[in-house]
């Protein structure tokens, strides 16, 4: 059930004790001015079909909760803490006044990643962007307004500059978006998001693996009422053959093969036991839904370690790495720290410093088949192509190339083929690669500042649409904190010509 709640409350709406008042200049009351909340609204009531149950807590402070904690990089417990004990950020959830009592308990922030789903917080990041897109738009059309005036006050106010101006006006309402030339710069790149997991080895998968079906063996033979002796499991002498092998510093290969061996057997003696004391029995009815998830990862994982052992490989299809995460998948990116990570790989785009999540897998992808899509994002977006895209070396393929020549767009780079001695590339060349190269840096920042302050470099979420929800968050809050930079730019600015022409008339 959900109520929608009255008007947005304004800074002076908000009530605090002693009869103090709130700072306009704060930054959470700034952020607040600058997130469409309203429209966010009309979407937000949207999942909640019914007129019945419990009511439903407003968008503003389900999605700003979400804000705090992705921008303070706190956790949720401590998130509804701060909410607690600060007048600002119970403003910015929208609260009237400033009350002593928690707005809500730590649990229900899991079911607010849970509404705002990754591709609902996508909506929610276009909406932001396409705002201060509008902003700019309209204040360009200011200037070129002022300019025209100015032009026209210079030619003495003619009629014939006038009727020139208008037939070019018309001319450009008239051309079709396939006229338009190309414009902007999109700057393209990928990286991995890790999560928040332990490096995974088969010996300790495997090991984990036995002791969590001792566990699921124990829940069965209680529910038995202990009427028969508890099966055999050896699960002493298991874990005795794994702590030999798992403590030394280099264990051997053959050492370490055979550990594996004896882990395999362990885990399929239980598994076997398991379904032997399942037999006439529903298992919905006897082991709750966090283990039945984890027998059915279990299974799996048994599997794909056989195959593996008997094939003398270390690779298999939707790998699993993790008995709690299983749709984590190893992500090879041959980087110096971390050859590989365990995470979601996510390619992003970036214009005006602004950032789209284009592609996001569990599974790895070559981040060159995205490069066509989301130029056909960014045409659908203007209505016409961007004069050039800014990408890694991978990004240019023979496909890519065909279709950016095709339609005007230069891509960033060398031409396929040897390599050109920097000696005999012209000057321009040169300067444009340089230029190409600094420009291409943002999106580098982007990822650090992403992964050093906002918690992009370790996922804490276990469920996979949770830890999608996080990763977009992430990426929202870091468009909302440029906007905040513009804003303040832009007001520094307005500022600076106030003060000139102040100058000007004194």
């Amino acid at each position: 059930m959900y109520k929608k709640p009255s008007p947005q409350i304004t800074i002076d709406d908000f009530i605090l004790p002693f009869s103090g008042k709130l700072s306009a200049e704060n930054r959470w009351v700034q952020l607040a001015k600058v997130i469409p909340w309203d429209e966010i609204e009309k979407e937000y009531a949207f999942l909640f079909p019914s007129d019945r149950g419990n009511m439903a807590k407003p968008v503003r402070m389900a999605l700003g909760s979400l804000i705090i904690k992705t921008r303070c990089g706190l956790t949720d417990r401590e998130t509804v803490q701060q909410i607690t004990e600060n007048p600002y950020l119970q403003y910015f959830i929208g609260l009237k006044e400033f009350q002593l009592e928690r707005p809500f308990v730590p649990v229900a922030m899991v079911k607010f990643r849970k509404r705002f789903s990754g591709k609902r917080l996508a909506k929610i990041n276009e909406r932001i962007i396409a705002a201060e897109a509008a902003f700019n738009a309209g204040q360009s059309d200011k200037e070129e307004h002022q300019d025209d005036k100015n032009h026209d006050d210079h030619q003495g106010g003619s009629g014939d500059v006038t009727s020139v101006k208008s037939s070019e006006n018309a001319t450009e309402t008239e051309a079709t978006p396939e006229d338009q030339p190309n414009r902007g710069t999109l700057i393209l790149d990928a990286t991995c998001t890790p999560a928040d997991l332990r490096f995974p080895t088969d010996l300790g998968l495997l090991n984990e693996a036995r002791e969590k079906l001792d566990e699921i063996i124990d829940t069965l033979h209680e529910t038995n009422g202990k009427k028969q002796r508890r099966p055999r499991t050896y699960r002493q002498k298991a874990r005795a053959d794994y702590l030999t092998v798992s403590k030394q510093r280099n264990p051997r290969r053959h050492a370490l093969r055979k550990a594996v061996k004896k882990q395999l057997q362990y885990t399929k003696r239980n598994l076997g036991i398991i379904d032997q004391m399942l037999k006439g029995l529903v298992a919905a009815e006897i082991l709750s839904n966090r283990q039945q998830k984890l027998l059915t990862t279990i299974r799996k994982l048994v599997d794909q370690q056989a195959r593996m052992y008997k094939t003398k490989t270390h690779r298999v299809e939707d790998r699993i790495v993790n008995l709690y995460q299983p749709h984590v998948r190893p992500i090879v990116r041959g980087k110096a720290g971390a050859a590989v990570e365990f995470g979601a790989k996510v390619a992003i785009s970036l214009e005006n410093g602004y950032s789209r999540i284009e592609k996001l897998s569990w599974d790895p992808f070559n981040e060159s088949g995205t490069l066509i899509e989301s130029l056909e994002r960014y045409k659908n977006r203007h209505g016409y192509f961007p004069e050039a895209v800014l990408a890694d070396r991978i990004y240019r393929n023979r496909d890519n190339l065909s279709f950016c020549k095709q339609h005007g767009i230069r891509l960033s780079g060398p031409k396929l083929g040897r390599p050109i001695a920097k000696s005999l590339m012209k000057k321009a060349e040169k300067r444009i690669e340089r230029q190409d190269a600094r420009d291409r840096n943002a999106v580098e920042g982007k990822f650090g500042e992403g992964k050093r302050k906002y918690g992009l470099a370790k996922i804490a979420a276990k469920l996979e649409e949770t830890a999608e929800s996080m990763i977009a968050m992430q990426f929202l809050v870091m468009n909302l904190e440029h906007k905040l930079r513009v804003l303040f730019a832009q007001i520094l600015h307005l500022m600076f010509c106030r003060q000139h022409d102040l100058i000007l008339v004194v």
